[in-house]
């Protein structure tokens, strides 16, 4: 089975409403992974994924449709972003495709703004969701500090990583820690724990950071790039990625050490605890048969292995 690859159109990506869940027409489903041939006794039919190791603790519903709609904010390199080829790429759909082997089922990525994936979950636009997504006690208890905003959700958690600072090439403002920023203005992308870090940091300093929050990842970047911020705060796989890449890796650079790393998790709806546990059966499946150690090892982030998966295991 495979992650699928399709993008969407950008103009039908909105904050407010997560991008829908995408129609699959019933000529699709007769040749997807999960299509139903007759048995044989040419009456009974029996999905394809059922011969996969785990397709049986999947629930019925997911078993049918031979789909798990993922949510995910397509625009975070390494870890999922669109290639030159304006395919899905990355950690993530590389570690999809894997699980669906696992679990006989196609992993559907569908496109959409961060801070309102969990509002699509929990509404049954997506299944699940994989987007470089940190698990931590607000987003499984569905709080925004101590205000109730959302039901939260569960998190198989999957990888480990930190934040870093991402400054302009040469670090012209020489910033070499969180306390640097201080009085500063830093871009980010918005909803994000890397936006929490800032806020927290803010708090410390004598004179405030000026925080730029954005839709996506990449319109800060750009504030850095141009010298409308000094730096951009984001997950160190993707830091690391933009320092190598942007501009044949003249553009940034990573300053400092990693900051307070903390588990990516797949989110999946409270409610769906037999879909959660199937994840967390195939994550730990592919550890041990080595897929996953291959896909880590393709993208140069070794260094974030788990030995095992864990079920909401942020602090």
């Amino acid at each position: 089975m495979t992650a699928s690859l399709t993008r969407r159109s950008a103009a039908r990506r909105s904050r407010t409403a997560a991008v829908g869940a995408i129609a699959v027409a019933g000529a699709l489903l007769l040749t997807a992974c999960g299509d139903q041939t007759d048995g044989a006794d040419g009456g009974d039919k029996k999905a394809k994924g059922s011969d996969a190791p785990l397709f049986d603790k999947l629930p019925k519903e997911i078993q049918d449709k031979g789909v798990i709609k993922v949510g995910s904010d397509i625009a975070y390199a390494p870890v999922e972003f669109y290639d030159d080829k304006d395919q899905v790429a990355g950690i993530d759909p590389d570690l999809a495709e894997a699980l669906g082997k696992q679990l006989g089922v196609e992993f559907k990525f569908e496109n959409g703004t961060f801070d309102g994936l969990i509002t699509g979950l929990n509404s049954g636009r997506h299944d699940i969701i994989m987007s470089a997504m940190t698990d931590n006690k607000e987003r499984q208890e569905g709080k925004d500090g101590d205000k109730k905003v959302g039901d939260g959700a569960d998190f198989v958690d999957y990888f480990r990583a930190g934040s870093s600072i991402l400054v302009k090439k040469g670090n012209p403002e020489g910033i070499k820690s969180l306390d640097d920023l201080c009085g500063e203005t830093v871009a980010l992308q918005r909803g994000t724990a890397n936006e929490d870090l800032a806020k927290a940091q803010s708090k410390k300093c004598d004179k405030p950071i000026k925080i730029l929050p954005f839709e996506k990842d990449t319109e800060a970047l750009l504030q850095v790039k141009q010298g409308r911020a000094v730096a951009d705060i984001n997950d160190f796989p993707v830091a690391a990625y933009n320092a190598k890449t942007s501009g044949g890796g003249k553009d940034f650079e990573v300053v400092g050490e990693q900051i307070d790393a903390a588990p990516y998790g797949i989110a999946v709806n409270k409610k769906n605890t037999e879909l959660r546990d199937a994840i967390k059966a195939a994550v730990d499946a592919v550890i041990k048969n080595g897929e996953y150690q291959k896909v880590l090892e393709k993208w140069e982030v070794t260094n974030g292995a788990v030995d095992e998966a864990t079920v909401n295991g942020g602090k």
